[in-house]
């Protein structure tokens, strides 16, 4: 049921434009009810029935129907100076960014003032120009009433079945294109990765760097030097030219511990200075001169990285797939009692 909102209708001071648009309604419904009654009235069967049963009505309207294209202009005129203050009213409100633009935005009004048969049905448009006014200042509520939610809910049934039939295909397209060997990965490092290194190395620089100030750290560096000091002590009671220092009496163990944290500082002094003296320079000369013989293409990765797309992609479609306004109907409709005199 439409109602009206009252409350709103006073805040927004639509009341006159409201009144214009009552009465331009019920103008328009006289003009769409002559059009309609005048095309039937050309058929010969309707002419003959009137004939038949009314002829003081054939000898009435036929003045009327002989020049109906002056009494369209009639309505056309009304339509016409109607249209011609709303767009003074636009300009003077600055409703738009320019003062010609409402004649573009309210094409259909312009189409409907044709004097043609078919331009005639663009007057229909103005019901629906009217509705969405009145919906746009909170004055009535379309969304409540079951046509509109009839309309939408189909509107969403077709746009969705068409935009999902659209994506699987550009998807299925883009699947034949990997299978087919599109060199993927060499056009993702060259249009993708090439332009973008030296971003990548400034940030891989600022990270290691970060990470060489935090194991220098007393506080945020003491997991990793304990895991430093622990391999080293490994390795140093492992080697066997250390481990013959224990037959030394007294100072054999002495030695040894004293060994395993030299080196253990050493390590992690080399560690922090290495981290530490790496910048983005050095990491893309290593990238361009270390990895330049490297050819990921030689191995299985270049395989494995297409999979993983592929695979991906059949998930999207997968998903894109789903009739989810099957599922919403099923909802609605478990949602209504069994009772509803309306079923």
């Amino acid at each position: 049921m439409l109602r009206v909102n009252r409350e709103n209708l006073r805040n927004s001071h639509e009341t006159p434009w409201l009144v214009l648009d009552l009465v331009m309604l019920g103008v328009l419904f006289i003009n769409l009810a002559l059009l309609i009654f005048d095309s039937l009235y050309a058929t010969d069967f309707i002419y003959g029935q009137l004939d038949a049963h009314f002829p003081a009505l054939i000898d009435t309207y036929d003045p009327v129907h002989n020049n109906f294209i002056l009494v369209d202009l009639v309505f056309i005129g009304i339509f016409f100076t109607e249209f011609c203050f709303r767009w003074i009213v636009a300009v003077v409100r600055k409703e738009h960014l320019r003062w010609y633009f409402f004649p573009f935005l309210h094409w259909y009004d312009i189409v409907g003032l044709i004097p043609t048969g078919p331009t005639r049905l663009f007057r229909f448009l103005r019901i629906l120009s009217i509705l969405h006014r009145l919906h746009k200042y909170k004055i009535i509520n379309l969304n409540e009433t079951a046509i509109f939610r009839f309309f939408a809910f189909y509107a969403d049934v077709f746009v969705e079945e068409l935009s999902d039939r659209i994506v699987v295909k550009v998807l299925s397209d883009a699947q034949k294109d990997i299978s087919a060997g599109s060199p993927l990965l060499d056009d993702i490092n060259e249009q993708v990765l090439a332009p973008r290194r030296p971003v990548i190395t400034q940030w891989l620089a600022g990270v290691i760097n970060h990470l060489g100030q935090s194991l220098n750290s007393d506080e945020h560096g003491e997991v990793i030097r304990e895991h430093v000091r622990k391999s080293v002590g490994k390795a140093v009671r492992e080697n066997a030219q250390v481990s013959t220092l224990n037959y030394l009496p007294v100072i054999g163990k002495t030695i040894e511990n004293t060994l395993e944290a030299s080196v253990t500082d050493i390590v992690t002094k080399s560690l922090v200075n290495l981290l530490n003296d790496l910048d983005s320079d050095r990491i893309d000369h290593f990238i361009s001169v270390g990895l330049h013989d490297y050819t990921p293409s030689a191995d299985a990765l270049d395989k494995e990285v297409l999979n993983v797309v592929n695979e991906c992609i059949e998930l999207v479609k997968a998903h894109v797939s789903q009739q989810r306004w099957k599922s919403e109907l099923l909802k609605k409709e478990s949602a209504i009692p069994t009772d509803n005199p309306e079923l």
